[in-house]
């Protein structure tokens, strides 16, 4: 198993770089693998990540669908808070495994 270091802390990450105990996850730590991505965190953004992790931890399915009805935000915000594949970033500074419908 890999592992990498965020906010002074060790995480459990896969091949891709993931979390595989999203147990170890910390709003600092989004904050760091945020800025790899070329992302700023803002209220909104832990908005959406509280949600995708809530949906995850409830064993509810993730997907862009999901965010679109979830009352948090709509799609075009989504994508322009997380530009590029904004559900594989958005699960990845939340913390929890790239969701299946992501390739």
């Amino acid at each position: 198993m890999a592992q990498k270091t965020y906010a002074g802390k060790t995480v459990d990450v896969n091949e891709e770089d993931y979390f595989t105990n999203p147990s170890q996850w910390t709003k600092e730590i989004a904050v760091e693998i945020a800025k790899e991505e070329g992302i700023v965190l803002t209220e909104q953004h832990f908005a959406i990540m509280e949600f995708l992790r809530n949906r995850f931890n409830s064993g509810e399915a993730l997907s862009i669908r999901s965010i679109n009805h979830s009352g948090v935000i709509d799609v075009k915000t989504f994508y322009q808070l997380f530009p590029g594949a904004p559900l594989k970033k958005a699960t990845k500074i939340a913390g929890i495994p790239k969701p299946v419908s992501c390739i």
